[in-house]
């Protein structure tokens, strides 16, 4: 896998001056708050109405929708002022600066990015160190033999249709049902109501994704709207025999970027 490594830069998230690197704990899902670095890639494939992390895909000049259009000032993003380009090498650099060898691969899409994510893992594990690389994904790319060899958790959030996209875009059963057959995955959703619920478990049923690999998280970006699902949803999680997740860093940070 070593030429990998050479080919060309990764597109990864801008945050000020450099990339959207850093370390935090993990605030969703199987690892949350458990200590970790998150490399943020830009661009994605999906583009859904509530995503807090649209600087990935918003850009000038696309026709996609989101609900901060509603808020005076909000504007799509420059690509200039939010992508950042790096090779390989320089993203190895920038995580081991932490001292922390869990990785989380985030995004956007990071499977977009699919071989120079290979190559990082690969640079990496270089060092003889033992490291730990989660995935996050959208669950729409099956990922390649080489990539599922080289990860060890993948933490996938298939869109339901709150996100206001068409199912045909956000729901692949081929590939959830490809992932869940690795024994890596989680299946993160992200619930509004009592319908999305429903959603859930009639996907869940349908592809092959054990009740006790699906996880249900509220949708908000502040505490007050995470508050008011969490209540109810946990109940039915406790109900349902489903495991439930908070969104751990706005509990404690709020809707920043980089934490």
């Amino acid at each position: 896998m070593g030429w990998r490594v050479e080919i060309g830069c990764m597109k990864l998230a801008r945050l000020g001056d450099g990339a959207e690197i850093f370390h935090t704990l993990q605030g969703e899902g199987a690892g949350m708050g458990v200590p970790a670095v998150f490399v943020r890639l830009s661009l994605c494939n999906l583009h859904c109405v509530w995503c807090d992390t649209d600087h990935t895909w918003n850009f000038e000049g696309t026709p996609w929708v989101h609900e901060k259009d509603a808020i005076a000032g909000y504007a799509k993003y420059r690509r200039e002022d939010v992508i950042i380009e790096m090779g390989v090498g320089e993203i190895a650099d920038a995580v081991r600066k932490f001292g922390c060898r869990r990785v989380v691969l985030t995004g956007g899409e990071p499977l977009l990015q699919e071989e120079g994510l290979l190559g990082l893992m690969e640079v990496l594990r270089r060092d003889g160190h033992e490291w730990f690389f989660e995935l996050e994904t959208n669950g729409t790319r099956m990922p390649g033999e080489a990539f599922l060899a080289g990860v060890d958790q993948m933490n996938v959030s298939p869109k339901l249709a709150n996100s206001g996209m068409d199912e045909a875009k956000r729901i692949r059963p081929e590939v959830l049902r490809g992932l869940a057959g690795t024994g890596k995955a989680w299946f993160k959703f992200v619930v509004q109501g009592e319908a999305d619920v429903q959603e859930v478990l009639t996907l869940a049923e349908g592809n092959g994704i054990a009740p006790g690999r699906v996880i249900l998280m509220p949708e908000g970006r502040t505490l007050a709207e995470i508050d008011k699902i969490a209540g109810w949803l946990a109940e039915r999680c406790r109900d349902l025999g489903l495991r439930f997740s908070d969104r751990l860093h706005v509990r404690l940070w709020g809707d920043r970027r980089g934490v």
